[in-house]
């Protein structure tokens, strides 16, 4: 076997991405151990070293005649996952430059994904031997490497074509996608491939879902072609789906599936916050694909691109699909489509709302969760989330927050925070419980911020736990940052004194970035607060320039006196804490006005960020006499960083008739279809869309 000539390599003259290729010999016979842990461990290293984040080394393509043995022996125990590995090598070499040289990690000059492919090549037969391997896991990624690296694109169609008979749902759906991304890399076969999809697309003795991957894959192979009669059939499509043709055969892996309900929650490992642990946790749960069409549908999705109300009407048909699977993963393209798409949404957010089923905890959770997520926009289903929180808590009792039922308290969790997030008062005795009783308070503690009307109940309970956290452990300094975040957000001053000491702890243990939260937050609470004066004043000396930036700006808030905090800040702007001085120096206004020779220079600076600070003070400062050089600064560091729009558009908005010269980009902004704004967030671009139409209002 040619596993046995492996140390005749001379890998020590090789490198992956941590060092010599010494032990490469190691994890690839590792790959064929009869311990299923050994083989993990080995894959995960040679991925993690041979094929760094796709990356292609000689070692890698050396690998590779090797790999080919092992997927070819019946007695390797997990040759799908081999054939798998192979495929992603091929993949990330036929997406290198062909005429491109690489460098590895020690500089040396690599054309190594050529000589990959030339591997891969040279035994693409071995892929028609897999795609009939009785493994459904041999066949499933041969099927894709046939597509790919077979030569002759007529024979690989013939191959595939005869395979869509008697497979299984999720290989026959892998054939139709395999065909067109053969007609897609060989010209001399596009015009059958795509004959044979029109046919297939329309062939009313097959079933749906094949019908549906022809006609979408039909128009992968020419996009720009895509008319008016692709969505209308592709809804026809789905309403033929039933949850009974798709759990036939072997789709049983793509049904929806259910955590376990009644297992002990895993132990959460020493020093990692709960945040971090329920962020890996989502990870792997927005992975998942509940439908074998779910690919399907969001190629469809990708191909038909700014034409929203064409996916609009399809996902409105996803949502109220027959069958579970296909409606759960509408939720997440709804949410994406919402997310990334200006426009009416209001349909959709209510067909997400009508997914808050109590006998689907499951899917009511991936519904509230998208519905927390959508902002303002989340509106048109706050009664369904409402409706959802009290039929749970009249079903499970009121300590249904801490539920021993994993799906109900996810699913209940998620309602309560998307309703609290809505600023609506029926989330209140949720989030009460949960930061009295400490199930899971973290994620109360997120959205208790929204419920501003309800500040006499909150504040003395986010106080409470405030004063708990021991700032001496770092691995709290996320919690303390939403605890201050919340108080601030709640706006009553009762939390000055919680805020003062937290300030003091935190400095005192040298959290300075925790310290500064706290300090903006007794900032915002302006004269209310001034009980903290005597902890304020001696920090806008600190060391560290971010607590003496915002200690400085708490003294104005809680003082209001120019003359003192004035110089102090015009001493920040020639410091990496400029950015934030210059807006303190510019909510002081008028009185301000010896900043402004540095805030002009400022102008001219090569981050746009700090031209938008600069800019926006000296408007704030300065007035009228300044408006020109504000403006064409403010729409030049828009057109460097879309990021800075909603800093632009804010400044602009309080301009008033000194914006005119903006008027066309603004106008601009009103007319796209898709988010702009500092990470595209939703919130953000409403702001931002709010901002413009104001702008525009005035003239």
């Amino acid at each position: 076997m040619m596993i046995n000539e492996i140390d005749s390599v001379d890998w020590e003259s090789m490198g992956h991405a941590y060092g010599p290729a010494s032990d490469v010999p190691g994890w690839l016979r590792g790959m064929a151990s009869a311990d299923p842990g050994a083989r993990d461990e080995a894959f995960s290293d040679f991925y993690n070293a041979v094929h760094h984040q796709g990356d292609i080394y000689p070692c890698t393509a050396a690998s590779l005649p090797f790999l080919f043995e092992m997927a070819d022996s019946p007695a390797t125990p997990d040759r799908g996952s081999v054939i798998e590995l192979v495929l992603s090598i091929g993949r990330e070499s036929l997406d290198m430059d062909p005429e491109g040289v690489y460098f590895t990690p020690d500089g040396t000059e690599s054309r190594a994904h050529v000589d990959a492919l030339a591997v891969i090549g040279g035994r693409a037969e071995a892929f028609v031997r897999w795609v009939r391997d009785p493994d459904p896991l041999v066949r499933r990624p041969a099927i894709k490497g046939l597509g790919l690296f077979l030569g002759d694109g007529a024979r690989a169609v013939e191959v595939l074509r005869g395979l869509l008979a008697g497979s299984g749902m999720v290989e026959r759906l892998l054939v139709v996608e395999t065909v067109a991304t053969v007609a897609l890399r060989d010209a001399a076969v596009h015009g059958a491939a795509a004959g044979w999809l029109d046919a297939l697309a329309g062939d009313a003795a097959e079933v749906p879902e094949v019908r549906l991957a022809a006609l979408v894959h039909r128009a992968r192979c020419a996009p720009g072609e895509i008319g008016d009669a692709v969505v209308p059939a592709a809804v026809g499509l789905l309403r033929r789906i039933t949850p009974a043709e798709t759990g036939r055969e072997d789709e049983a892996s793509c049904r929806a599936g259910a955590e376990p309900n009644d297992a002990a929650d895993p132990a959460p490992s020493p020093g990692v916050p709960p945040q971090i642990a329920a962020a890996f946790e989502d990870l792997e749960r927005h992975g998942r694909a509940h439908a074998p069409t779910t690919s399907l549908l969001e190629a469809l999705h990708t191909l038909l691109g700014d034409r929203v109300p064409e996916r609009t009407a399809l996902l409105a048909e996803q949502l109220c699909s027959a069958d579970p699977g296909v409606r759960y993963d509408a939720i997440r393209m709804a949410r994406e489509l919402i997310g990334h798409w200006r426009g009416d949404h209001t349909g959709l957010v209510v067909l997400i709302g009508g997914c808050l089923l109590p006998g689907d905890a499951y899917t009511a959770a991936a519904a509230a969760e998208a519905l927390g997520s959508l902002g303002p926009l989340g509106e048109p289903a706050r009664e369904a989330l409402a409706s959802y929180v009290g039929e749970a808590r009249a079903e499970h009792g009121p300590r249904v927050w801490a539920a021993r039922d994993r799906l109900v308290r996810r699913a209940h969790q998620e309602a309560v925070r998307a309703l609290a997030r809505l600023g609506d008062l029926r989330a209140l005795p949720c989030v009460l419980a949960a930061l009295d009783e400490g199930a899971d308070a973290w994620r109360a503690v997120q959205v208790a911020g929204h419920l501003a009307g309800a500040a006499g109940d909150l504040t003395p309970r986010l106080s409470r736990l405030l004063a708990e956290v021991d700032f001496a452990d770092a691995s709290q300094s996320m919690s303390a940052h939403a605890l201050v975040s919340a108080l601030r957000e709640l706006a009553d001053p009762a939390a000055a004194a919680a805020l003062t000491g937290a300030t003091c702890a935190a400095v005192r243990e040298e959290q300075w970035h925790t310290a500064a939260a706290a300090l903006n937050a007794l900032a915002s609470f302006g004269p209310g607060a001034a009980l903290a004066l005597g902890v304020v004043r001696p920090l806008a000396d600190a060391q560290d320039l971010h607590v003496r930036t915002a200690a400085t700006a708490a003294l104005w808030e809680l003082e209001g006196e120019a003359a003192d905090v004035v110089p102090r800040l015009v001493e920040l702007l020639d410091t990496h804490e400029r950015d934030e001085a210059a807006e303190v120096l510019g909510r002081i206004g008028p009185a301000a006005a010896p900043a402004l020779p540095r805030l002009r220079t400022m102008l001219t600076a090569g981050y746009e960020w700090t031209r938008v600070y600069a800019a926006a003070a000296l408007w704030e400062i300065g007035g009228a006499a300044e408006a020109p050089a504000v403006v064409e600064t403010l729409l030049e560091a828009w057109a460097e960083n879309d990021a800075t729009s909603n800093h632009v558009l804010a400044c602009l908005s309080r301009m008033g008739p000194a914006a005119r010269p903006a008027l066309p980009r603004v106008r601009e902004e009103l007319m796209l279809l898709r988010r702009s704004g500092r990470f595209r967030s939703i919130s953000n671009d409403e702001e931002l869309q709010a901002a413009c139409r104001t702008i525009t209002a005035g003239f």
